[in-house]
């Protein structure tokens, strides 16, 4: 077992005042010898004797996880297998009505990419749906496979956390609702104030949330249908957002969206329209509270003004138009005329001052823990053999973490 003293966190931990409470602690983790590791020397046989010792531990919905993980269905799974077992076999592993023979466990390993320790039960391990904005809209195979990553993730976050203190949890959950809008707008002024957040625009949505445990990553994987999602994971929430459009404006929209769900709702509320109603409604009272920005907003549609607006509060002007019309600043006829103006005039897809807010904000929770980690000697590599993760995956993970710009440092 490894043993660290405790040490405080490198100064460099510090990110624009903001200093996230690391250290490095005991080592309390578990795995399976030799899971993640297969060398050129290793006979067929002795893989074998090795999946016959795992097989009794194994857990269907690991296998099930697996195939989610490369967006599989069963009978992609097989034929990649190249015919090492029906489909459905398959189909009866997945349910657990049979146990898997160690040459099933171990064709399913080679072909996905898992070792074989990812398929053991593990203690807490539990299926959550995720809040997609639209559960129609998302195809179902599209959001297993998203789920699946978050589900990783949060297995990785939990071997870090063997080593390493994280910002504690801090999201409060007001219950599944429903919310009135009065309510959702009471919400989002007191989590600013629990979480003392100035009053204003936030300078940075994307770290306020991390400060307070939630762990984020950006994906360039997202089809059409998918801007962002969220997974209320027990013991610390996973949010996902975009890359691909970015758009600043709309991506700390996302966040704030992401983060409505995760105090407003559980599982059972997934993908319903009330549900994403009201996550929208919080992230517009969390981004722009009511008392501090109706008397800036302006009755008509004044380009200018709504425009001034974007680069102060650092959301789209789609958001302010809708903030007016909610708050009763903008008539609702107004309104729909403006959105009418946008969709002429292109700005529904681009609108004027986009490129003026910079780029995305960048998540740092993750990657600065595996930083600190790495000065210390543990590597990804060890915590990957710790926790029996597909490394491939968990370094593409990762990577959706780091800020792509060079750093430059003076």
């Amino acid at each position: 077992m490894l043993m660290l003293n405790f040490l405080d966190y490198p100064p460099n931990m510090q990110v624009r005042g903001l200093v996230f409470p690391l250290r490095v602690v005991a080592f309390k983790g578990w795995h399976i010898a030799g899971s993640n590791t297969r060398t050129s020397t290793m006979s067929d046989q002795t893989d074998l004797q090795f999946a016959a010792e795992v097989a009794p531990l194994v857990d269907p919905d690991r296998l099930k996880l697996a195939r989610e993980l490369r967006g599989w269905t069963q009978a992609q799974l097989v034929s990649e297998a190249n015919g090492a077992f029906t489909t459905a076999a398959l189909s009866q592993l997945e349910r657990g009505h049979t146990r898997p023979l160690p040459s099933t466990l171990l064709a399913v390993a080679e072909v996905t990419g898992c070792p074989l320790g990812f398929f053991v039960g593990r203690p807490a391990d539990e299926r959550r749906e995720g809040f997609f904005r639209s559960l129609q809209a998302t195809p179902a195979r599209e959001r297993q496979r998203q789920l699946a990553n978050a589900r990783l993730l949060h297995e990785l976050v939990a071997v870090i956390e063997e080593h390493v203190d994280l910002p504690d949890v801090d999201v409060p959950w007001f219950g599944p609702g429903p919310h009135s809008p009065k309510d959702i707008e009471e919400l989002g002024l007191h989590l600013r104030r629990a979480w003392n957040v100035e009053d204003g625009p936030i300078p940075n949505v994307v770290r306020t949330i991390e400060r307070h445990g939630v762990v984020i990553v950006r994906s360039k994987s997202f089809t059409r249908e998918v801007d962002a999602f969220s997974v209320r994971h027990d013991g610390r929430p996973i949010v996902v957002l975009g890359s691909e459009k970015g758009v600043t404006a709309r991506s700390r929209f996302d966040a704030a969206h992401e983060l409505g769900h995760l105090i407003l709702h559980d599982d059972k509320n997934a993908g319903q329209r009330i549900t994403e109603n009201e996550a929208h409604q919080f992230a517009a009272s969390f981004l722009m509270p009511a008392a501090q920005i109706r008397r800036e907003l302006p009755s008509r549609a004044d380009w200018s003004v709504f425009t001034r607006l974007k680069s102060k509060w650092r959301v789209s002007i789609a958001a302010l138009l809708y903030r007016a019309k909610e708050l009763e600043v903008m008539a609702p006829h107004t309104y729909v005329n403006a959105i009418k103006t946008m969709s002429a005039r292109g700005w529904r897809t681009k609108e004027p001052g986009d490129e003026k807010l910079g780029p995305l904000e960048a998540p740092v929770l993750l990657s600065r823990a595996l930083d600190g980690l790495a000065e210390m000697g543990i590597s990804l590599e060890f915590l990957v053999e710790e926790a029996s993760l597909p490394l491939g995956d968990v370094e593409r993970l990762v990577e959706l973490t780091r800020d792509p710009r060079p750093s430059v440092k003076i």
